[in-house]
């Protein structure tokens, strides 16, 4: 009698947009609250009062965010990166990492965070099956990076966060850095000094105008092009090629091999031609772009819905439908719409 197989997983066609864009990508918010107030994302003076984040019986449960990302595996996605607000002060989230790490097919788990609680959750992370870890910090500067962070961030609570993680196993962590003009821009290659060779790299981002609270002006935006002639002054970097045509990050190595630093530069030099991600909110809200004014609520399919096929149809008909290109299309006429905040979508 011949023994019956288990069935294996069968790699799926990714769904693909107008712009023949796959659906490669997952940035899941899994709470919207954070405990800091970066003036980029979450600025205090645009909350106007408590109530502004949601209620807990609101946010998708861990076996709802499970078929939710079943649902986008089944669609082509093959990386999944959990963000918030800051997703530590979900209640729970290593047993949600462990049930999402067991679905056939996602390759590939991410996290960012702002680090503090790293102290605490990083070994429960590892262990969940976490795959890569990235941590926002956005100056060395004790009284900059308290500016920035709406008077809440300790350097030194995140600097241990990051060793709390090294110890855990994560030997490469993304160090994402914010740079304003007039804020922090001064303090950047003191920030790139310390992890020079600590086989971290650091990621440069533009200021964006995600949002509607953060006060953007491009006057405060610093070119990434810059940065990359000063840079070449101090320490000689050299270009590396792309990973792949969906990278967000223009990424140079030094050559006297200290490691790499990565520019994302949505302003200056637009990726939206090579853009893979969909967004979901910790509501179940679908987004096909950071700069969207408007969403897809998926909750109903994903919490009373019966067949998992209208979930997957339903996605698929959305993304089959984006013709997203924000960064290409900025400051054209009739782009100056309202837009979902930083802290929903998890940047």
């Amino acid at each position: 009698m011949d023994m019956l197989l288990p069935l294996k997983f069968t790699e799926s066609l990714p769904v693909q947009d107008g712009f023949q864009r796959s659906l490669r990508e997952l940035r899941l918010s899994v709470i919207d609250r954070c405990n800091f107030r970066c003036t980029y994302c979450m600025p205090a003076d645009s909350l106007q009062g408590r109530g502004v984040f949601l209620p807990l019986e609101k946010l998708l449960t861990d076996h709802e965010m499970e078929d939710l990302v079943r649902a986008f595996v089944d669609l082509g996605v093959r990386k999944l990166r959990i963000t918030g607000g800051e997703p530590l002060v979900r209640p729970g989230l290593p047993a949600l990492i462990e049930q999402l790490a067991a679905i056939p097919g996602l390759d590939d788990i991410a996290l960012t965070t702002n680090g503090v609680m790293l102290t605490r959750l990083a070994g429960d992370l590892a262990e969940a099956g976490l795959s890569r870890l990235t941590v926002s910090l956005d100056t060395l500067n004790q009284e900059i990076l308290h500016h920035m962070s709406g008077g809440k961030a300790r350097l030194g609570h995140i600097l241990e966060g990051i060793s709390a993680a090294e110890a855990a196993g994560f030997r490469r962590i993304k160090i994402n850095t914010v740079v304003q003009r007039g804020v922090n821009d001064h303090t950047i290659m003191d920030l790139l000094a310390h992890f020079r060779g600590s086989g971290h790299p650091v990621r440069l981002i533009e200021f964006m105008d995600v949002g509607n609270s953060n006060h953007w002006n491009k006057s405060d935006v610093v070119p990434n092009a810059e940065w990359i002639e000063t840079i070449r002054q101090k320490w000689p970097i050299r270009p590396l090629e792309p990973s792949s045509a969906a990278e967000t990050a223009q990424r140079f190595e030094y050559v006297d091999g200290q490691g790499e630093i990565g520019f994302i530069s949505s302003i200056t030099q637009p990726f939206c031609g090579g853009c893979t991600r969909a967004r979901v909110t910790a509501d179940g809200i679908f987004y096909t772009c950071l700069f969207s004014n408007s969403g897809t609520n998926l909750m109903p399919l994903i919490r009373h819905g019966e067949d998992p096929d209208e979930l997957r149809n339903r996605i698929h008909s959305v993304w089959s439908a984006r013709n997203d290109r924000y960064s290409e299309e900025r400051g054209l006429p009739g782009h100056d719409q309202k837009k979902v905040e930083m802290y929903r979508l998890g940047g």
